[in-house]
């Protein structure tokens, strides 16, 4: 008994140490997010000529998409000054659902099993939405492309293989390039991202990548896999070492909580903090719905400017969160030609 308590205590802080590895070094050469006083801003929108079109999703006080709504309830403003809505409507249209999924020693040791209630979401989706699955730890690997076979993409999900990649996480640098893939595929898309947060990207920082999310057309819905990492073990003595270990890994993954946050309002996405790890299915339940139901909202730029604009949408009803795409690039003036380079 006490040579087993023993070698359990010694396995779990030899994990914490692997763990305590990862932060370290992201710590060191962490990014900053943009100042606070900086204004948001997310992907520019396809423009054509004289139209701009945004989707936005309206959720009530419980997270639920809120349906029903029409024109009249809207207002849109383009950097700042409000916009007639030319168009307006409810579009409950497929999703194209990238699954890009950590697969490092955290996830392996602590958080399996709410990658695999991920199952949930696959199962709530519709007949006809289309789903990829990419793991990463030092790059994406693709698991599964684009597929409206929910059965295949389940299994493909139980088969993943966590014990790859106990090495670098280049969360930032994983995201850069899937977002390369997704450019070409047409169609409301989105990259459901299950993470700690932890980036240890050398060649990928915030402010390039950022950039590069400002010019997509894709949304990032995170959820984050760290909560039962910063839990101490239930009947369970933690020695001196293992407590400062942990408290290091609170450090680190705070600091993943915000890259998690940047990534997603940089879309005009939405990040889930899970408390309790029975909630994961209903997380990914809550996630199937949205990904389906925006309302699709159009309006004739005032200006012809070929800049980046500004994009704020209001509801007029108390108590909904509005998320939509916050930027887009104005159209070049008809007749105008970009300067070319000497």
């Amino acid at each position: 008994m006490t040579a087993g308590w023993n070698s359990a205590v010694q396995t779990r802080g030899l994990l914490l140490a692997i763990l305590w590895a990862l932060v370290a070094l992201p710590a060191a050469h962490a990014q900053q997010p943009p100042p606070a006083e900086a204004p948001q801003q997310g992907p520019p929108l396809k423009v054509s000529v004289n139209r701009v079109n945004v989707g936005v999703t309206v959720m009530d006080s419980s997270g639920r998409f809120v349906s029903g709504l029409t024109r009249n309830d809207f207002r849109v403003f383009d950097n700042g000054v409000e916009q007639p809505i030319a168009d307006f409507l409810p579009v409950e249209e497929p999703a194209q659902v990238l699954l890009l999924i950590e697969s490092g020693p955290a996830v392996l040791f602590f958080a399996k099993n709410h990658v695999l209630a991920a199952d949930q979401m696959l199962q709530s989706l519709a007949p006809d939405d289309r789903v990829a699955i990419v793991a990463y730890t030092k790059v994406p690997e693709p698991v599964m492309d684009f597929t409206t076979d929910k059965l295949a993409a389940r299994q493909a999900l139980f088969s993943m293989n966590f014990m790859q990649g106990f090495g670098e996480l280049n969360l930032f640098s994983s995201v850069s390039t899937v977002v390369d893939w997704l450019s070409p595929v047409a169609g409301k898309k989105a990259i459901v991202l299950l993470s700690t947060g932890i980036d240890m990207s050398t060649d990928v920082h915030w402010d390039t990548l950022r950039g590069k999310l400002e010019t997509a057309d894709v949304r990032i819905l995170a959820v984050s896999l760290s909560g039962d990492i910063r839990k101490p073990a239930k009947k369970r003595k933690l020695s001196a070492d293992d407590k400062a270990n942990l408290a290091k890994l609170n450090e680190g993954f705070a600091q993943g909580d915000q890259a998690l946050r940047n990534l997603s309002d940089a879309t005009g996405g939405h990040v889930y903090f899970v408390g309790n790890p029975g909630d994961f299915s209903k997380t990914y339940a809550h996630i199937a719905g949205l990904l389906r139901n925006e309302y699709s909202l159009a309006f004739a730029p005032a200006v012809l400017d070929g800049q980046l604009h500004t994009l704020r949408v209001e509801v007029k009803r108390g108590g909904v969160q509005v998320e939509h795409r916050p930027a887009y690039r104005a159209a070049v003036p008809a007749g105008a030609e970009p300067r070319q380079q000497p």
